[in-house]
């Protein structure tokens, strides 16, 4: 099932800022790109699967889905302020050893409310799920996406463990940390606010 279109719109909205790519930039830069892995595949794995029940169960979830979306988006808020807290308090050079990266499990669950998240893989779904579509042609976009998906995300890691070489002086560190902390915490502001003007 490779869709040029399909995978161009995945490379797109992969690669783009989003919450999934600060804090994988951001934890780059504290952990390095080698204790990433866990937290990248997270991302890619839980992606895939997201958009393997998404799109199989897209009639049933388009009804339910207005009446979730509101709780969604707080949730995914919520969780976004959380880790905007956690990233403004991370990589002190002496508490580095005590602190650990997102792991797998937490980042692939992040998946489930993070509003961008839900934006590319329903619109996946919807545009390019064959119209007779079941489990097998659901299965197929979902593992385009995730093997698409790792590459663009693992960019974001990768620079900031590059990134982590010029941010050796606590000074600098917290400075990192505060702005990405911030980034984090207007996003979520800005989705939470974009959600209530819509409604």
């Amino acid at each position: 099932m490779f869709d040029l279109p399909l995978m161009t719109y995945v490379v797109t909205m992969s690669v783009t800022p989003g919450p999934n790519n600060l804090m994988l930039a951001a934890s780059g830069v504290n952990f390095g790109f080698r204790r990433t892995l866990p937290h990248m595949l997270g991302v890619s794995i839980g992606h895939g699967v997201q958009v393997v029940l998404v799109a199989s169960l897209l009639a049933w979830i388009m009804v339910w889905l207005e009446a979730l979306r509101v709780p969604l988006v707080i949730a995914g808020c919520a969780y976004l302020l959380w880790l905007a807290w956690r990233q403004a308090r991370a990589g002190e050079p002496a508490s580095r050893g005590q602190s650990r990266p997102l792991g797998f499990v937490g980042a692939a669950l992040f998946q489930w409310v993070n509003p961008k998240a839900w934006m590319m893989v329903l619109n996946v779904a919807i545009l390019f799920l064959p119209r007779d579509g079941g489990w097998k042609s659901a299965g197929e976009l979902a593992l385009w996406c995730a093997l698409v998906n790792l590459p663009c995300i693992a960019l974001w890691a990768l620079a900031g463990d590059l990134m982590g070489v010029f941010l050796k002086s606590p000074v600098a560190l917290r400075a990192f940390n505060w702005t990405m902390a911030v980034l984090l915490g207007a996003t979520a502001a800005w989705i939470l606010i974009d959600e209530l003007v819509s409604k």
